[in-house]
């Protein structure tokens, strides 16, 4: 009889599953790996900036050292972009440590946490690692129904999840009804604002987050540099709150969770605003590309505000997964969602030009 070790919470979860790797694709179809075509994890086309890689490459000369556990310097340089002071800051190895490091310092066994349906994959993810109870609460037309979320509250509920712009449809919440939500969130109930995508905004949509933060004690804001800043690679993001849980949540970080390298880019990166802008501007006009496309291809798609396009690739259960093999076998990867309950869905992550339009001539041979 085998033995069966840790508890049931943990051994039923499902594994994350990332967009596939280019080299993966490339074996298992045998195509030349130059030729493939990557939009499945929402990563910068441009890469990394050069800011960025100098700093890396200079950081790697003391790589035998342990970096700065406290992170002095990245933090310093994040309190200068959001005026935050740096005990109101948590660094993590990536956004992704930040959601779950809130997890573990917030809920119990048995305790509930609050997202909607069709957001981040981790949220229900960190949710099972403690067991927790997940309370799913239905979308409004592929986002957040907010009113709903507060009611779904319950006694024990720990944590409200919220990603804006949501991952992977794309919608996006008004600051207005952020802060309305804000204020119908008992206090003992921490609300995790995760923007991974903040920095793909229009500046007419951009608001002030962090003056949420310094008004509400229970609010955590999530970023991540793995996006519109280029560093996925890397593995960094941070959290801004009060200090009452950012001093929670850095007593169970991992010591030196984000490494020397990382530190050193993200400090270069966070300082890059040509880089950014420049990021912005290519996500724009591929985002025109692919939607022009897909209105003449007659294809539904969720207007998104991110760096990616959920698009419906057929009406039965299987057009995800059969669309999604079409174009791997053409050296295309996107991201099929059907984990998310969307199997008729793919999500297109935003490429330069000529990778959206390699995507777009692979879907219409896939759908024709």
């Amino acid at each position: 009889m085998s033995i069966q070790f840790g508890p049931e919470y943990v051994r039923a979860i499902a594994p994350y599953q990332g967009g596939r790797p280019i080299s993966e694709v490339a074996r298992e179809f045998g195509l030349d790996e130059a030729a493939i075509v990557k939009l499945a994890s929402n990563e910068n086309p441009l890469g990394m900036a050069e800011s960025a890689q100098r700093a890396m490459l200079a950081a790697a000369a003391d790589g035998a050292r342990y970096p700065d556990g406290n992170g002095f310097e990245l933090k310093a340089a994040i309190s200068a972009r959001h005026g935050v002071p740096e005990d109101w800051i948590t660094l993590g190895n990536g956004s992704n440590d930040i959601l779950e490091l809130a997890a573990h310092a917030l809920v119990q066994p048995g305790q509930s946490t609050v997202f909607s349906e069709y957001s981040f994959a981790v949220y229900p993810l960190s949710t099972q690692a403690v067991g927790g109870r997940a309370i799913v609460v239905p979308s409004k037309a592929y986002g957040h129904d907010l009113d709903a979320m507060a009611a779904a509250i319950a006694a024990d509920t720990r944590i409200v999840f919220i990603a804006n712009p949501n991952n992977p449809t794309g919608t996006f919440l008004p600051a207005a009804q952020i802060d309305a939500f804000l204020k119908k969130v008992p206090p003992q109930v921490v609300v995790v604002l995760d923007e991974a995508y903040n920095e793909y905004l229009a500046p007419e949509l951009q608001y002030d987050s962090v003056a949420w933060v310094r008004q509400y004690p229970n609010l955590l804001v999530s970023r991540t540099l793995s996006k519109a800043f280029g560093l996925a690679g890397l593995r960094i993001g941070f959290g801004i709150a009060q200090p009452g849980l950012t001093d929670l949540l850095n007593r169970i970080r991992q010591p030196f969770n984000v490494n020397a390298l990382a530190q050193a880019a993200a400090i270069a990166a966070l300082k890059d605003q040509a880089f950014l802008q420049k990021s912005a501007a290519v996500n724009r006009e591929g985002y025109q590309q692919l939607t022009r496309a897909f209105d003449a291809m007659g294809l539904e798609y969720v207007p998104s505000y991110g760096n990616f396009v959920l698009v419906r690739v057929g009406d039965d259960d299987a057009a995800g997964a059969r669309v999604n093999l079409a174009l791997l076998k053409q050296g295309v990867i996107v991201r099929p969602v059907g984990n998310y309950g969307l199997p008729q869905w793919l999500r297109i992550s935003i490429g330069l030009p000529q990778e959206n339009a390699a995507c777009i001539a692979a879907l219409k041979h896939a759908l024709a």
